[in-house]
């Protein structure tokens, strides 16, 4: 009989998004007896749960003190690098590519995961990439998958999605996965990417990251409304006000119900406001720039 996974329910409520349930978990598993490997990995979820619920300040605390694994060393550089000033953030990634150097602990999965997360934060794909390729972990298998998405190659997004559903297809790391590339496939499969998505939440309870995944699954599949239902609780239950992920959704569901303008610029306000660094936000200033600068020419003749 297989041994029982002394972490399985941490790991769920990671992946889900339920960051805090992670934390309350993790301290309750805290009493159990383990393994070592598995006392490092309930360190490790328990420090990502913190990231990403923007704590920082503990985060680095935890994995700059002497003596600390090279994973929790990198949890602590991607704190920085996410609290950090742009000036500051390439000094950063040189001292990721230091500890990727270092032969004592390159060969560290976890290292390597979290050094994948930062190179993407940086918008360095090749790089991200080269950290995972070999799939050496189901959670590497699953950023592939992120990646090539991004790039726009579904084809191996499928090939390493197939990996990963060979080490373990029930897992929620794999249905989520599979969810990702049923959206980036398009309406075709979108009702796809709902169902798997719905069954995770009723199962284990909604989150701010599953909501934005089934909108955006449904606005892919042009279910505008039920797309702003989904965003809607996301605000009303998880503060998705602050989050830009939501903030982002919500304009471009408003955007197709044809909104009034003042509900969509609410929506922007938000996001320059408090997520200047976010993409979208970058790229709408930009574009926002060069109009002015068009239209001042025209005022100027």
């Amino acid at each position: 009989m297989a041994e029982p996974d002394e972490l399985y329910t941490l790991r769920a409520q990671y992946w889900l998004g339920h960051y805090t349930l992670a934390l309350d978990e993790g301290r309750s598993s805290a009493r159990r007896p383990m393994s070592p490997h598995l006392k490092a990995e309930r360190e490790e979820l328990m420090v990502r749960s913190q990231l990403a619920l923007g704590q920082y300040d503990k985060v680095m605390a935890e994995g700059s003190s002497s003596g600390k694994s090279p994973a929790l060393h990198a949890l602590a550089l991607h704190a920085s690098y996410l609290s950090s000033a742009p000036e500051m953030r390439e000094s950063i990634v040189d001292e990721l590519k230091v500890l990727l150097a270092n032969s004592a602990s390159s060969s560290n999965t976890s290292l390597q995961l979290t050094a994948c997360h930062i190179f993407l934060a940086a918008n360095m794909l090749r790089e991200a990439l080269q950290c995972v390729h070999l799939g050496l972990t189901m959670e590497h298998l699953a950023m592939c998958v992120q990646i090539y998405i991004k790039i726009d190659r579904l084809d191996l997004a499928n090939d390493a999605l197939n990996l990963l559903k060979q080490a373990d297809e029930d897992s929620i790391l794999a249905q989520l996965t599979s969810s990702y590339l049923a959206i980036s496939t398009g309406k075709s499969r979108s009702d796809d990417a709902v169902h798997v998505l719905s069954g995770l939440s009723e199962q284990y309870g909604p989150s701010l990251m599953l909501l934005n995944c089934m909108a955006a699954a449904n606005m892919v599949g042009g279910k505008y409304e039920s797309a702003e239902g989904n965003l809607k609780e996301a605000v009303a239950e998880f503060g998705g006000e602050n989050d830009a992920d939501t903030l982002v959704n919500l304009v471009v569901c408003s955007q197709h119900l044809g909104r009034k303008g003042g509900e969509i610029e609410k929506y922007l306000s938000a996001l320059k406001m408090g997520c200047a660094d976010h993409p979208f936000v970058q790229g709408l200033v930009q574009v926002e720039g060069a109009f002015e600068r068009e239209a001042n020419k025209y005022m100027a003749a």
